[in-house]
């Protein structure tokens, strides 16, 4: 035991004195919000170009109030001008693009007859605003040659909002569904990219001592089995120390933002502010409660459960991996020959979050996703996904001791594979080559 907690030790330090790992742990916080706000940045900017489109209607059906323009498009009539004056005023670039609507002998025909040209291919969202519009044109001069009175239509349309309970009386909303679904994709998301992480860096770190030689001299002193798992725990030792900084990172980020976002905006309706900074305020303070809604939202979703949960998962999830990393890198002399092997090992991580995206997301709790929830080597993070949307204790906690079960008999494998492969030279193992190292008795 003093060996093991020996090579612990040594493995943490080594990780967390190292320069790279300092400046990421600090930095990584940093960088993720830096890019989201990058995004949303670049995204409103994108936004904020006006496509001006011009359109030519040789129907004579539409008139400008058929149009309705948005905060980034804009339709201009150009009917006058033609449709072919009209296309090189386009193509000399002075429009986005050009609407044409023919004249034809029926709706239907005009339907499928219309044409829109521009120099670059259009997103979807100004092909849907266009449509949108033609159709509800047509479709309304098909409801008057039916004898539809379209206002009546109108007025018998109405929008249901079903609040949502549990047995136990918890109310849910479409937001805090979404919440669910985001936070929870967040956390499967990112234990797969600290279990690929960390498992690699567990390989990379017993190839570097393999090549070097310096493990003769090592295993000498210590049993491989030993020698393994004080790599393994070192370094989710190491990875806890991160996770902690990173969790109060972002509690102080959450404090500063329920501060900025709490603001009172009870004065709004001063008498010394102008007309014009008290509307823009007033903006800001929606924006700002919508925010503070979400915030709200946020406080209703198991966030203690799910961090604690999380610690177990990684723990779990990356020792399990981090196993068969050391397999893997006992097995080869360099790095370059693992891709043969890490293969077998990433489909299950993939499998998990595919799974997670297409599955729990839209049945948390059908039988794909509570089946794959329990196989341990996607469990970590599909049960991560489940967990926002309620999971029995009972569910948890049998994932749990089939994680830790398969976790040992993995251990058990890999210890095999690593205690003849880590001295084992200039030969490229192979499949078969691990099958008979599992299978030595001694």
């Amino acid at each position: 035991m003093k060996k093991l907690l020996l090579i612990i030790q040594r493995e943490f330090i080594a990780k967390v004195r190292n320069k790279s790992f300092i400046i990421m742990t600090f930095l990584s916080p940093v960088i993720a919000i830096a890019m989201i706000a990058l995004v949303v940045f670049l995204t409103k900017k994108n936004d904020d170009k006006i496509k001006e489109i011009v359109y030519v209607d040789s129907s004579g059906i539409f008139s400008e109030d058929d149009f309705k323009s948005t905060e980034n498009l804009k339709y201009i009539d150009f009917t006058k001008l033609g449709l072919e004056a009209t296309k090189k005023e386009v193509e000399e670039g002075k429009y986005y693009g050009v609407l044409n609507i023919p004249k034809m002998d029926s709706l239907e025909l005009l339907a499928k007859s219309v044409e829109f040209f521009s120099k670059d291919t259009p997103g979807m969202s100004t092909m849907d605003n266009i449509e949108s519009n033609v159709n509800q044109k047509l479709r309304s001069i098909k409801m008057q040659q039916l004898g539809i009175d379209e206002d009546k239509i109108a007025l018998s349309r109405i929008k249901s909002n079903i609040k949502m309970f549990n047995f136990s009386g918890e109310e849910s909303s479409k937001l805090i569904n979404g919440l669910k679904i985001g936070v929870g994709a967040i956390a499967g998301y990112l234990l797969m990219m600290f279990v690929i992480i960390y498992g690699t860096s567990v390989m990379r770190s017993v190839i570097e001592e393999k090549t070097s030689r310096i493990i003769e001299v090592i295993i000498s002193s210590v049993k491989p089995f030993q020698l393994m798992m004080g790599k393994i725990i070192g370094n989710a030792s190491a990875g806890l120390v991160q996770f902690m900084v990173w969790g109060i990172l972002l509690l102080l980020l959450n404090v500063v933002a329920s501060q900025f976002f709490g603001m009172d905006m009870s004065d709004l309706n001063s008498t010394n502010i102008p007309s014009e900074q008290a509307e823009a305020i007033k903006q800001v303070a929606a924006d700002n409660g919508k925010v503070q809604l979400i915030f709200q939202e946020i406080s209703k979703l198991p966030l203690v459960k799910l961090f604690f949960l999380f610690i177990f998962y990684f723990l779990g999830g990356y020792m399990l991996y981090s196993s068969l990393f050391a397999a893997v890198g006992a097995a080869v002399d360099s790095e370059t020959d693992t891709q043969q092997f890490m293969m077998p090992i990433m489909l299950p991580l993939m499998l998990a979050v595919y799974v997670g995206a297409f599955t729990v997301i839209d049945d948390p709790h059908g039988p794909v996703s509570v089946i794959f929830s329990h196989i341990p080597l996607t469990s970590p993070i599909v049960m991560l996904m489940r967990v926002p949307f309620g999971v029995a204790w009972w569910e948890i906690l049998v994932s749990m001791l089939i994680l830790i079960f398969t976790f040992l008999a993995i251990v058990w494998i890999a210890a095999k594979i690593y205690r003849v492969g880590i001295l084992m030279y200039g030969k490229k193992a192979t499949y078969k080559d691990l099958w008979k190292w599992i299978r030595y008795t001694n």
